[in-house]
């Protein structure tokens, strides 16, 4: 980890040049024409990203740091998806082994994406998932490097987003991040922020799943005891990562806890408006905008990727909540 609340600049303009040269689309800020008097409402598309994720960012720079005979041995991960599958294909590219360790309710095109990709995907039930993230590994590893979603390189990677959010909107005052694991937002909020601290950066988290909201509260890490799994897979869980605290508690202006109704009529609305295709966590950040908790004012939301199972989308047009 870091010294500091931030990570350094000097790493984030590191990845942004490593960046440069590999398959990441840069998505230009889009308008998005909805009447909400005094907010002006920017996305962040990374749902157009490789693998339609964010995830691609962080997973290019991580790798690209490490060491010859650590390629050799091959990375695992932790992850519900997303960066299941940008780990995958850049172990692909190097030519190395991948592993993931999945929650059992990994979404089936996520799934089966990875497995495409060449990774090996074992699913284990959510308590043992969420303890691998914990320990930052699990018994049958080997030694292969255990990539973590907070390691500092991981999260420089997505710091570029927040790079390119400053370049684009100097003037923003809102940034809005779906909180998963922690490193978009860290890696956002370190880039934002060092550019002009006025900005406000906000998490976003479903009903079900919202501990940061609860810690931020308690002002200290604490469970959420009512946590349940649902369509929104890619934000929210059971705690905030302790690596990822000491982060969050001091460059994180709040977090807004949605809806599942909420987020399900955002995805139909950025399909409907812009024919943007979104998953649960990218669509978040749009429905936590149009919330009374975020100020009035130039509002960039991240969509954080856009993979989604058939069969959820159809029912969400149907008018449902999956």
């Amino acid at each position: 980890m870091a010294e500091g609340k931030y990570i350094p600049l000097d790493l984030l303009a590191e990845a942004r040049s490593c960046l440069t040269d590999t398959p990441v689309i840069h998505s230009p800020l889009i308008p998005l024409n909805v009447e909400i008097p005094n907010k002006k409402i920017y996305l962040k598309c990374e749902n157009l990203q490789p693998f339609r994720s964010f995830k691609a960012r962080g997973a290019c720079f991580a790798i690209s740091k490490l060491e010859t005979e650590k390629r050799e041995a091959g990375i695992c991960a932790a992850s519900a998806g997303n960066f299941a599958q940008s780990l995958g294909y850049m172990a692909k590219q190097f030519n190395m082994p991948c592993e993931i360790l999945a929650p059992d309710h990994i979404p089936e095109t996520k799934l089966s994406k990875t497995l495409e990709l060449g990774a090996k995907v074992s699913k284990v039930p959510v308590s043992d998932w969420w303890n691998a993230l914990q320990t930052r590994g699990y018994s049958t590893m080997g030694n292969a490097s255990f990539i973590h979603p907070c390691d500092i390189n991981v999260m420089a990677g997505h710091g570029t987003i927040g790079m390119e959010i400053m370049e684009d909107l100097p003037k923003v005052d809102t940034v809005i991040c779906p909180y998963g694991s922690g490193g978009l937002i860290i890696g956002v909020a370190s880039a934002v922020k060092q550019v002009n601290p006025n900005v406000r950066v906000l998490a976003c988290e479903p009903e079900n799943a919202a501990p940061l909201k609860a810690s931020l509260t308690a002002g200290k890490l604490v469970e959420f005891t009512e946590y349940r799994t649902s369509f929104v897979d890619g934000m929210g869980s059971k705690s905030v990562l302790p690596e990822a605290w000491p982060y969050v508690s001091q460059i994180v202006e709040g977090s807004v806890v949605v809806t599942l109704r909420e987020v399900a009529d955002s995805i139909r609305l950025l399909i409907d408006k812009h024919s943007l295709v979104t998953e649960g966590a990218g669509a978040g950040a749009l429905a936590a905008a149009f919330s009374n908790e975020v100020p009035n004012g130039t509002i960039v939301c991240v969509l954080s990727g856009g993979n989604i199972d058939k069969d959820k989308l159809l029912t969400i047009f149907d008018g449902q909540v999956p």
